[in-house]
């Protein structure tokens, strides 16, 4: 009986970043994870390399999204704003990121009662711009001569969002166990 489920899973090998996890049940999540390990990877590298032809190489793929996200919206955000919206629970890693980009003059900070707001400086927001122009150059330009509609890449979006939901559900049962 192994021999013939080994046989039918042969047929058509499962691209998957762990075998061992990836039962005949669960095989689709497995496949998906594995997207998503060299998607972030291959992500986090494009953003370290977008930062440096921008001009700045001393910045983390962390350091840079959240650069990124207190740029969003030219809104001042918290520490509690900016660990949400990037679904970050380790908020030391946050505070270190900004603590870096306020030495780097590229943020600023505004305190009020007990918390801090920060806003990027003129030179984050440039920095920012400069960011998008290579990203628009290297990234946009090569999109383009995909055959992607852009239509799929947002729902592929918004399921990878409502997946973050069941992967944070999931982590929550599994600290409960």
């Amino acid at each position: 009986m192994w021999f013939e489920l080994e046989s039918i899973i042969m047929k058509k090998r499962r691209i998957v970043s762990s075998r061992h996890l990836a039962s005949t049940e669960g095989w689709q999540l497995s496949e998906f994870e594995y997207g998503l390990i060299i998607a972030y990877n291959g992500f986090s590298r494009w953003m370290t390399k977008c930062m440096i032809a921008s001009g700045n190489p001393e910045l983390s793929p962390l350091e840079i999204l959240v650069l990124h996200n207190v740029n969003h919206r030219e809104r001042q955000k918290r520490l509690t704003d900016i660990c949400f919206l990037l679904n970050i629970d380790d908020s030391h890693t946050v505070n270190y990121a900004l603590k870096k980009l306020l030495k780097a003059g590229l943020i600023e900070g505004e305190k009020r009662g007990k918390e801090m707001f920060y806003s990027t400086t003129t030179q984050g927001f440039e920095l920012c711009d400069k960011y998008r122009e290579v990203r628009e150059q290297c990234l946009l330009d090569s999109l383009k001569h995909l055959d992607v509609d852009k239509d799929q890449l947002s729902e592929m979006a918004a399921m990878m969002r409502t997946l973050s939901g069941l992967y944070d559900q999931a982590s929550r049962a599994a600290s409960s166990l």
